[in-house]
């Protein structure tokens, strides 16, 4: 009898197995597509990361917070506002301004005379603001989903900035075999086909202040080399101290072989 509830336990894995290749399966492979940023000596594009930030500011916003992103990140290298000229990022003007922008940043440490938290405008060392003040708020306006944090959320998904790219630019007509709730829209990269957030970006939805056309495509690759920025802002660093250390491992290891013939040439055979 234990035996017997053991194979029924194992064939039931199985196909709960199956079930979840099975859907899987229906998730599109993202396409391969070239970033500045991609190989050892890759750098953010300026530009780009700009362009995203603004995207992010004037689409994603309302829904998906970035908890981890202070507004003085904005000014560190690499960053969408980085500059020579302004080296500490809290003293970034362009930083100072947009921080200063929202007003409704609560300092808990201070409360008026009827006890609610004083409010005051934003600071550099801040952290941007989310939509929504809990989860059940968020779900509530999204239909019962809840939209994920944006900082990590290259690294956290498979893919990569290919998952995102083609995530944003995937949105189709649903097949007719497929069964979408009511506020569900179908997009293959998606796992399961089914996704409650509905297309976000459109042609034209933005104007970009360096004149670049604001395609889907467009729009899809900047915003997704802005989030690829915010969850590795340092990654310039790192390659840059890789190199060197490369360098510095080549030089040694000349300085040791020629150390080396030098010693054994006086030793007689």
């Amino acid at each position: 009898m234990k035996m017997t509830r053991i194979f029924a336990a194992a064939i039931a894995a199985l196909g709960f197995a199956g079930s979840a290749a099975a859907l899987e399966g229906d998730q599109h492979a993202p396409h391969e597509h070239h970033w500045h940023h991609d190989g050892p000596f890759g750098t953010y594009d300026t530009s780009a990361v700009q362009r995203g930030y603004q995207i992010y500011q004037e689409v994603c916003a309302s829904c998906h917070s970035m908890d981890l992103m202070r507004f003085r990140n904005l000014g560190q290298q690499g960053g969408p506002f980085a500059s020579d000229m302004f080296p500490n990022p809290n003293d970034n003007p362009i930083v100072m301004q947009i921080a200063a922008s929202y007003t409704r940043v609560w300092d808990q440490d201070e409360v008026n005379d009827d006890g609610d938290p004083v409010e005051r405008s934003g600071l550099p060392s801040d952290t941007f603001p989310a939509p929504f003040a809990n989860q059940q708020m968020a779900r509530a306006s999204n239909g019962g989903a809840y939209p994920p944090d944006l900082s990590l959320i290259v690294k956290a998904r498979t893919g990569g900035e290919n998952y995102i790219y083609s995530l944003l630019t995937g949105y189709e007509d649903a097949p007719e075999d497929s069964h979408l709730a009511a506020g569900q829209y179908y997009n293959p990269y998606f796992a399961g086909g089914a996704i409650a957030m509905a297309p976000p970006l459109a042609e034209g939805i933005v104007e970009y202040a360096d004149g670049t056309e604001a395609t889907v495509e467009q729009m899809a690759e900047d915003v997704t080399t802005f989030l690829s920025w915010a969850g590795d802002p340092h990654m310039e660093k790192r390659k840059q101290l890789g190199v060197m250390v490369l360098i510095y491992l080549l030089i040694f290891a000349i300085l040791v072989y020629l150390a080396y013939r030098q010693v054994w040439a006086n030793v007689k055979h």
